[in-house]
C-alpha cells in the first residue's frame, strides 16, 4: 500500500489543500492528513475545530485519515507507516522551503516528498489570507472545500 502524509497547520483547511489531497488520491492508496503543531504560528482555530473541518471535507472518502501530531513530521510519518509526504506548491518561495525540508527528511529517514502544483484557480488562496479575512468578518466560504462550515 502506498501511503502518504499531508502535513500542515491547516488553519483553516482551504479548497487548495482539498484539491491537493483529491489529486494525490490518484497517486496514493491512502493519505493521512496530519495537523501539526508549529510553535512559530499563532492559530485561529483549535486543533479539534480544524479536524472537524477536514472530516467534513472528506466525509465520503475512506482513503483519507486525519490525525493531530506534536512531533517532527518524519516521526509522524514513521508512526503512521507512510513512505511519502505530499506537498502543494503555490509560489517559487514555497519551492525553496519545501525543497530544504524534503531533502532533510529524505536524508534523515528516506521519506520522499511528492509535490503537486496548486491549481491556478486556487493559487491565490492561503490559510494566512483566509485568517485575515475572517478576522475582519469577511465570508470565506468560497475558499473552503465543499461541505465545510466554519
Amino acid at each position: 500500500m502506498k501511503r502518504a502524509i499531508f502535513p500542515g497547520t491547516f488553519d483553516p483547511f482551504t479548497i487548495g489543500h482539498f484539491s491537493i489531497v483529491m489529486r494525490g488520491l490518484s497517486i496514493f492508496d491512502e493519505i493521512v492528513i496530519g495537523i501539526g503543531t508549529n510553535q512559530s504560528k499563532k492559530t485561529l482555530f483549535s486543533v479539534e475545530k480544524r479536524m472537524e473541518m477536514i472530516r467534513q471535507a472528506f466525509e465520503n472518502e475512506p482513503r483519507v485519515k486525519i490525525y493531530a501530531y506534536n512531533s517532527l513530521t518524519i516521526d509522524f510519518a514513521k508512526l503512521v507507516e507512510a513512505d511519502f509526504a505530499l506537498r502543494g506548491l503555490r509560489t517559487v518561495g514555497d519551492f525553496e522551503y519545501e525543497r530544504t525540508i524534503g531533502d532533510t527528511n529524505r536524508i534523515l529517514t528516506g521519506l520522499e516528498t511528492v509535490i503537486l502544483f496548486t491549481e491556478s484557480a486556487y493559487s491565490h488562496i492561503s490559510s494566512t489570507v483566509a485568517r485575515d479575512l475572517i478576522s475582519y468578518g469577511k465570508d470565506i466560504s468560497e475558499f473552503l472545500p465543499p461541505n465545510v462550515k466554519l
